[in-house]
């Protein structure tokens, strides 16, 4: 078998494609309530689950009551908050709970990244965005960042006029690891930055620590240029390159093609990974990361470990969030090559 270079690829993703696509990946595909494993010393999370099902069964409910009639009286729904903010740090189980409210919710309904969203309103437009997302049950949003005040105020623009038409939202954002003791830290920033929408939204605060680290090693030891040539050799769908050489290709897609870069492909071989100096090549870097996480791929590498790929002066910085979230998908994907071939 011949593997292929990512780097030979160039997409083009119509706007109707972006819009179908937002469903849950295909890691948390079949995931529920019920699939959900609290951590035993963590009350937090058997509480998160209460609430997102109590969240849940009202819009059920909104969808099977009868409507209004002339010669009729009916009960409204009862309120409840428009929205929903799971607050915690990383691998707590934060994604698997979204995806679980949009399998538990009838349609029609839109489940994305943050990144995804904001390329959802690139490609439509912002009116066509609103009037697209606006015949959606419930919109959940994945990784909310606020490291981009444009961003940040676009989609807040979004999310007041999706509430106005009656779209009830959830989302997720990161605490920092070392934040993690100082309650609301999150979610006191998220809902600053939604301004208006804050009184909506119910926070949910989600401890304990990352479970793809839970007696877990930290990064696996790189492979040998040779070893990864090898095993892309012998693994179907394949895609083989050098590092350098993916990187450098990344800048010349549109962040919202990295998933189609990736279609059909079921294993990726990268050789000569090395620390990533440049703060743009970086944050492709984390786009590319979160697509390959999506679809479960192994990524088998030589070079240095994935917990190496990003710098000191990175990780201390703006972006922080981003990169430890990088790295912790990463590894976890890093792991996975050890069922390769």
């Amino acid at each position: 078998m011949t593997p292929f270079a990512l780097t030979d690829r160039r997409p083009v993703v119509p706007a109707e494609r972006l819009v179908a696509e937002m469903v849950p990946p295909p890691r948390f595909s079949d995931v529920s309530f019920g699939s959900y494993l609290p951590d035993r010393t963590q009350p937090s999370q058997y509480e998160a689950v209460q609430v997102l099902e109590e969240f849940a069964a009202g819009l059920n409910h909104a969808s099977t009551a009868p409507k209004r009639s002339w010669f009729r009286r009916t009960a409204p729904a009862p309120a409840g908050p428009s929205g929903v903010y799971l607050d915690g740090g990383y691998g707590v189980g934060k994604t698997h709970l979204l995806a679980s409210l949009w399998h538990a919710t009838p349609g029609p309904k839109a489940f994305g990244t943050f990144v995804e969203l904001t390329n959802l309103v690139g490609a439509l437009g912002f009116q066509q965005a609103v009037q697209t997302l606006s015949g959606h049950r419930l919109l959940c949003i994945d990784e909310f960042e606020l490291d981009d005040p444009g961003d940040t105020v676009l989609v807040s623009t979004l999310l007041g006029r999706l509430v106005e038409n009656g779209v009830k939202l959830a989302a997720t954002s990161n605490t920092l690891p070392d934040k993690l003791g100082e309650g609301r830290f999150a979610a006191t920033d998220f809902l600053r930055e939604i301004q208006g929408l804050a009184a909506h939204f119910r926070p949910l605060r989600i401890d304990g620590q990352d479970y793809r680290h839970r007696g877990l090693p930290e990064a696996p030891p790189p492979y040998t240029d040779e070893a990864v040539d090898a095993a892309a050799g012998r693994t179907a769908g394949a895609s083989l390159d050098s590092f350098d050489d993916l990187l450098k290709h990344l800048s010349v897609v549109h962040p919202s093609r990295y998933g189609a870069l990736l279609d059909d492909v079921r294993a990726v071989f990268l050789r000569g990974v090395k620390p990533v100096e440049d703060q743009s090549t970086a944050l492709r870097l984390v786009v590319l990361a979160d697509r390959m996480y999506d679809r479960e791929l192994p990524v088998t590498a030589s070079g240095v470990p994935f917990d190496q790929v990003f710098s000191e002066e990175m990780l201390r910085g703006g972006y922080r969030k981003k990169y430890l979230r990088a790295v912790s998908r990463l590894v976890a994907l890093a792991r996975d090559s050890a069922k390769v071939g």
